[in-house]
């Protein structure tokens, strides 16, 4: 069995790309902010397939490297802007 470890470098770190890109934060229960919550869970979602659809694609010719810019930098343009979800705001109600 291959461990994540026992991968080259840039494999975790692709995989890290690709947790950073999705991970976002819970967005508050407004509407709005659940929408742009999902718009932007989408797009990501999106580039992150995007990105490894090429690397997949052009496996002979691409650097593992790429595909992790390639993330990142579109990860870096579809910001979360919504209020994140608060605990705080909700304890004691319901």
């Amino acid at each position: 069995m291959t461990r994540l470890t026992d991968l080259p470098g840039e494999v975790t770190t692709l995989v890290a790309a690709i947790l950073e890109a999705l991970d976002l934060p819970l967005p508050s229960v407004e509407d709005a902010d659940e929408a742009k919550h999902y718009r932007v869970l989408e797009k990501r979602a999106q580039d992150v397939s995007i990105g490894l659809s090429m690397l997949l694609k052009y496996s002979n010719e691409m650097p593992v490297e790429e595909a992790v810019v390639y993330v990142r930098d579109w990860t870096k343009r579809h910001p979360a802007t919504y209020t994140p979800f608060d605990v705080t705001k909700t304890e004691g109600k319901g």
